[in-house]
């Protein structure tokens, strides 16, 4: 399981992703999880099974899931207190579910 992270400027993805990367680990997944921004989204969405949104881009929702879409891309708004996620379990849960009629646990 590919996972895009996606936020603004490219910052606050960037702590998701290392703490869900570090989550799956812990839960013995080969998932991987990266950072990207609105502006690269475009080609993100290529290498990515899953886009999970930044809370501050809920206004670019419909558009996120207008390009994830025709990809097959599921797209997962995160929560406003995202950041107090600290090991990354909640973010990961919230993937899982997301993935749980298309993808094995293992995979």
């Amino acid at each position: 399981m590919r996972i895009l992270v996606v936020c603004g400027a490219g910052a606050s993805s960037t702590f998701v992703a290392h703490r869900v990367n570090r989550a799956a680990r812990a839960a013995g997944l080969s998932w991987s999880a990266f950072a990207g921004t609105q502006v690269s989204l475009p080609v993100d969405l290529d290498a990515a099974d899953i886009v999970l949104v930044g809370p501050h881009l809920t206004t670019s929702l419909d558009a996120i899931r207008g390009a994830a879409s025709p990809r097959g891309v599921a797209v997962v708004p995160l929560p406003d207190d995202v950041f107090t996620d600290t090991d990354g379990t909640r973010v990961l849960a919230l993937v899982r579910a997301a993935a749980a009629p298309d993808a094995p646990a293992s995979e």
